[in-house]
């Protein structure tokens, strides 16, 4: 059964906040989310024939709950045929009442947020566990986004998710100190929805715009509730100034359009404006972060009226800072494509050296694609070639994979 895309875009917004209000009723993390995983595919099947009901995430809810008083019942009469103590709790002691549909318009995904990223994890579970319950991504998309095996990460997840459990966190909003601690993570986590939003890891779409436009809209909740927060304007303003390039990244057919061949006549203005004016305000506050600095990397892309006019020694400077800041490789990646067209594709290709030892980044396309790129400037036509075909080969998104192709075959 195919399900009708608006369809699939309501229900991967509805999908959290739906979680968050059973965590918040029962508070059983792992079988909630199980709960709204049936919702979800009870609805993609009801709602095909039936039409959407007039309030879905109620109707979703509700169905939750049902799955949930059915499963606990469930579990609750084994325990009982199990124990054979005197004393026991009544049947019907973990029951609540159904949902008043009524007062279902509270959005909980923040507070889901953040509870996904409390301090009984650890960082890398906690931004797993959030991308998976919170952004809807796949095992694999975000083994992908880690760049580790997908079962190390089935297995992260699964951790986390029995962490929660155990920890007896209470669903509500933390207090103003132990929420500072869990925003990197946040921050991280909202990061790389955005990123497999805006470039789609798999599948044969460039980009999920439901990703993007969740990474944005949270990061606004976030940037709301902490205004005063220079890292928090400075992600929302990567976002945006990403984001308004959008519409210029595909072709008719769907192909890539990489950045210097873009129609920037079709780039979002007033969304650059906007973005250009959150950076500059988060970073008249003070220290700088690195969500800052890429977004005014950004900047410098967006108000540049072509590829060859871009201000290329002030982004190279840039990443020169970032790169202080944060011991990323695809910094390091990027910076040497500036090195490139600063200093020369000779300067941009001694810079990619010290990533084939990096495990994070050794076997992954970007690298290929980067160091092919570097040596079709320098001139070396077959070094290119084998490393466009390299990287088509480790890619698993089809735009991407069809673009380094074609890319190889113009130089053969």
């Amino acid at each position: 059964m195919r399900i009708d895309r608006g369809v699939e875009d309501l229900l991967r917004e509805l999908a959290p906040q739906v979680l968050g209000a059973l965590v918040r009723r029962f508070g059983h993390f792992d079988a909630a989310e199980d709960a709204v995983q049936e919702a979800l595919l009870a609805a993609a099947a009801q709602w095909h024939d039936e039409g959407v009901p007039d309030n879905p995430k109620g109707w979703l809810i509700r169905v939750g709950f049902r799955r949930m008083t059915d499963q606990l019942r469930s579990d609750q009469s084994r325990r009982e045929r199990e124990d054979a103590l005197a004393s026991r709790a009544p049947r019907d002691s973990f029951l609540v009442a159904p949902p008043d549909l009524d007062t279902a318009d509270a959005d909980d995904t923040l507070i889901l947020l953040l509870m996904c990223c409390h301090p009984s994890l650890t960082p890398p579970s906690q931004i797993a566990l959030t991308l998976r319950a919170v952004g809807g991504l796949t095992t694999e998309e975000i083994a992908k986004a880690f760049l580790v095996p997908e079962s190390t990460m089935g297995q992260r997840i699964s951790r986390a998710k029995q962490r929660i459990a155990s920890s007896g966190v209470p669903f509500r909003m933390p207090p103003a100190e132990e929420r500072d601690e869990r925003l990197d993570a946040v921050l991280h986590v909202l990061y790389l929805i955005f990123n497999e939003g805006y470039t789609a890891t798999t599948g044969a779409a460039l980009h999920r715009a439901e990703l993007s436009n969740e990474a944005i809209r949270l990061t606004r909740i976030v940037h709301r509730l902490l205004s005063e927060n220079a890292e928090i304007a400075g992600l929302l303003a990567l976002m945006l100034l990403i984001d308004a390039r959008r519409d210029a990244r595909c072709g008719p057919d769907g192909e890539l359009i990489p950045l210097a061949e873009q129609d920037r006549g079709r780039w979002d203005q007033q969304t650059i404006a906007d973005g250009s004016k959150l950076v500059t305000d988060a970073m008249s506050r003070g220290d700088l972060g690195p969500y800052q600095l890429q977004a005014a990397i950004a900047a410098l892309h967006d108000e540049a009226t072509s590829h060859d006019e871009t201000d290329w020694p002030q982004i190279l400077a840039l990443y020169g800072v970032l790169a202080q800041l944060s011991d990323n490789p695809m910094v390091t990646l990027n910076r040497a494509v500036a090195a490139a067209m600063v200093h020369g594709p000779e300067a941009g290709l001694r810079l990619l050296e010290p990533l084939d030892d990096d495990s994070r980044l050794a076997q992954h396309h970007r690298l290929d694609a980067v160091r092919a790129h570097l040596f079709e400037m320098a001139g070396d036509m077959n070094a290119a070639v084998e490393h466009y075909r390299q990287a088509a080969r480790r890619t698993t998104s089809v735009p991407e994979q069809r673009y380094l192709e074609s890319k190889a075959a113009r130089l053969t």
